[in-house]
């Protein structure tokens, strides 16, 4: 018999679901909502790890226990393949990234007056949590957040925000500053000087006219595999070295020991490098500045990789085209790849890895791949954004 005042499950936002269906702020599975409205604490609450939960929009589950986190991990995408009608022979247990291991974050900034406040927005708001701790980032990126808001001091707009984006790549962190005004000697110093003492991999600024490099002692890089990739400016990567590897692990099974291989929307080679030895690999992708960099990596290692410039939303590859490979590697944006999974499920390609960070247009593009003759084999889920309800996984399809 159901019980219809206790939380049975999160829902996708983040709200606790009742056992009749009502949704609930800050439930837990298994919290108990009173006569007055109130939530009794169930086993599988946690005390929030930071002093800005409830109001930063980093975080909506910090509150939750460990193991509850893992298994709505899981549930996001099990429920997203049952509204599709699709089964998987096994969803795996969910992997999560361990605290403190974001090595990528666009954070905002505003100046008023003498006063800087710099952090993530409030939850569903453009209000700034002003960042005194978080137990998200690495620690190094974390310690880059005072020294900024001294430089932004000198080079913020007064009440107009800017962006403030972190990265850590193989020479140190990265730092973009995206509306800033520094014009004359003294910006084009101070920006110097905090990029020198701080040992930064790159700073860059965009004041309305593009991206602008002001401190690159080397070309900065990201290895994927044996392959370093020279980097452009807040180039896309994995959010957390554990969540890259969870994933790369699952294309590299995915995939089994396929002589050939196509990587579609290949971005800078993180898969596409990772899994290349001893197999030739075509890979394509729409952003030109991300492609150069995978072909210039290729080249330079002498890698069996050849590459290509192509919109795969207005122009995917054919069955002709396709049916070449043994395996295919998918990794599309949010929204799905429709054009690109209709082409696939009329292929006879052996096997796809197919890597989301979106379970809905994954299990969309999952029903396609099924009714064109495909078996979904198994999904992995992966946490990367730690409580949060961001969910990523990969899978393996085969004909």
């Amino acid at each position: 018999m159901t019980d219809d005042n206790l939380i049975v499950r999160i829902a996708a936002r983040g709200d606790g679901v009742t056992g009749d269906g009502r949704h609930v702020a800050g439930g837990v599975p298994g919290d108990r909502v009173a006569a007055d409205g109130a939530l009794v604490p169930g086993p599988h609450r946690a005390d929030p790890v930071c002093r800005h939960f409830g109001q930063c929009g980093g975080c909506q589950l910090q509150h939750v226990a460990e193991d509850a986190l893992l298994a709505y991990v899981g549930d996001r995408v099990a429920g997203a393949l049952a509204a599709q009608q699709v089964t998987a022979d096994a969803i795996r247990p969910a992997l999560l990234s361990p605290p403190h291991s974001r090595r990528r974050a666009a954070l905002t900034a505003l100046r008023a007056g003498r006063r800087v406040a710099i952090g993530f927005n409030a939850a569903q708001s453009s209000q700034i949590v002003d960042m005194r701790e978080c137990p998200l980032l690495l620690p190094e990126l974390f310690a880059l957040v005072q020294p900024l808001r001294r430089l932004l001091e000198t080079i913020a707009p007064q009440r107009r925000p800017v962006k403030v984006k972190l990265q850590r790549l193989d020479q140190g962190a990265e730092v973009l500053l995206e509306g800033v005004r520094a014009e004359g000697l003294d910006a084009a110093m101070a920006l110097q000087d905090f990029a020198a003492a701080h040992r930064l991999a790159r700073l860059a600024i965009d004041q309305g006219d593009g991206v602008e490099t002001v401190w690159q002692p080397e070309p900065p890089t990201m290895r994927f595999g044996a392959i370093a990739v020279e980097v452009p400016p807040f180039a896309f990567l994995q959010a957390t070295a554990a969540g890259e590897a969870a994933l790369v692990a699952a294309v590299r099974e995915a995939i089994g020991e396929a002589g050939a291989v196509a990587d579609l929307f290949a971005g800078i080679g993180t898969f596409a490098l990772s899994v290349q030895a001893e197999r030739k690999l075509y890979a394509a992708e729409g952003a030109r500045d991300a492609l150069l960099a995978l072909t210039g990596a290729a080249n330079r290692a002498r890698a069996l990789v050849a590459t290509e410039h192509r919109d795969l939303f207005r122009r995917p590859l054919i069955p002709a085209e396709l049916n070449r490979f043994g395996a295919v590697i998918l990794d599309p944006p949010r929204a799905g790849a429709e054009e690109q999974v209709k082409q696939l499920a009329a292929s006879t390609v052996p096997a796809i890895a197919y890597v989301s960070c979106n379970p809905a247009s994954f299990a969309r593009d999952a029903k396609r791949l099924v009714a064109g003759g495909y078996r979904l084999d198994w999904v992995q889920p992966v946490g990367q954004f730690r409580w949060s309800t961001h969910v990523e996984l990969a899978a393996r399809f085969s004909r």
